[in-house]
């Protein structure tokens, strides 16, 4: 029997139901999802299917986290707050050691630092508090010569700059987020979920891999020592495996900024619609300039940790080279291990949401996305207000 699609679409995107039904009814009968977009500040994708979810549930979005940490980081910028060509140094004397002395922020937005990891690694509660990453991190050696490569920062990089927020404000990134972000669009989008809201939490449920997708996996282990270990922490003994990680209370509290956030598909596009345009009345929280330079491709290539191809702009992957080539040139966000990913086209007024609850092989944005946001992105073009 197939699951029942909830929510609306604006005329002109029937497509896109069709598109997640049919999307749905390929995947495991538990499944649980939502899709959300918006088109000039209008929302014109709303949709859920799964049990015990609805439009505003929240799911473990891992490094789709990334994205609302460095829109933080982007309004700081804007502001004069920040300078992208400064020494981290300059604002976080410590970070300075083992020849990190010379790294700018934009070098560390844009992965190219070196400091992916720590050499002992963390537990799990470390991994939680961004406080505790950035002082492990501060002495650490980086593990290529910073600016001459570049790598995933995959658990540690809203640390490293959410750090740099800290020493500038004296507030830490999850506050200026839920203050200059959340909290005035009331985004179902987290950084620090309150216990108040936790009935509104789903658990992440492990990858489930055909045979053939469990062959593959087995044919490309990880290495102990890599960088891909260290990178995700699996080198600690013991380690936690990376589906409790947002199952983990402690992370979602404090909103580990790389990968503790939580969000509905709602909250995810809701974001980007607001960080490049006008939404409900309030104007863009990025002026052009701003969405221009963080969408710019700042590290593009071979991804030391990734080993594959990999693009990034300013703390935000860019999305059109590493995803999805018919965007619009600029088009910057973020997606997580889960298979979540959310981003904004600022050339043709798009922000897109996706959520689910089961990690979606092989990690990563799940592959799904590739057909939602055609579908989204081809309704659109299309698409005039009434």
């Amino acid at each position: 029997m197939a699951q029942e699609i909830h929510g609306t679409v604006a005329e002109g995107f029937e497509a896109v139901r069709e598109e997640f039904a049919s999307v749905v009814a390929a995947e495991r009968p538990d499944y649980a999802g939502q899709l959300s977009a918006y088109v000039r500040g209008r929302r014109v994708v709303d949709l859920w299917t799964g049990a015990d979810t609805d439009g505003d549930t929240l799911f473990g979005v891992f490094s789709s986290s990334k994205g609302a940490a460095h829109l933080v980081v982007a309004l700081l910028v804007q502001d004069g707050t920040l300078e992208l060509d400064r020494e981290v140094a300059y604002y976080w004397p410590e970070f300075a050691a083992e020849g990190k002395a010379a790294v700018t922020l934009r070098e560390l937005l844009a992965h190219r630092a070196g400091v992916v990891g720590a050499d002992a690694g963390f537990t799990l509660d470390e991994l939680a508090d961004d406080r505790v990453i950035a002082e492990r991190l501060a002495g650490q050696r980086p593990f290529w010569r910073p600016g001459t490569a570049f790598g995933y920062h995959a658990l540690v990089i809203g640390a490293l700059t959410g750090e740099v927020v800290r020493r500038v404000t004296g507030r830490t990134l999850q506050e200026v987020y839920e203050e200059r972000v959340r909290a005035p669009y009331g985004l179902g989008f987290h950084l620090g979920l309150p216990e108040s809201e936790e009935h509104r939490y789903l658990p992440v449920q492990p990858m489930a891999p055909t045979p053939p997708e469990q062959a593959l996996l087995d044919a490309t282990p990880r290495g102990p020592h890599t960088l891909a270990s260290i990178a995700f922490n699996e080198h600690v003994p013991g380690a936690v495996p990376l589906v409790d990680f947002p199952n983990s209370r402690a992370v979602r509290a404090l909103g580990q900024a790389s990968a503790g956030g939580v969000a509905s598909a709602r909250g995810l596009a809701g974001m980007y619609a607001a960080a490049t345009g006008e939404v409900n009345g309030r104007a863009a929280l990025l002026k052009p300039d701003t969405v221009a330079e963080v969408g710019q491709i700042h590290s593009v290539g071979y991804d030391l940790v990734a080993r594959a191809h990999k693009s990034y702009g300013l703390g935000f992957q860019a999305t059109a080279d590493m995803w999805h080539p018919f965007l619009g040139a600029g088009a910057f966000g973020h997606s997580g291990a889960g298979g979540s990913q959310g981003f904004a086209d600022p050339r043709s007024g798009l922000a897109y949401g996706y959520t689910r609850r089961r990690i979606a092989f092989p990690g990563g944005a799940a592959p799904e996305n590739q057909r939602l946001v055609l579908a989204v992105h081809s309704a659109a073009g299309r698409w005039g207000p009434s």
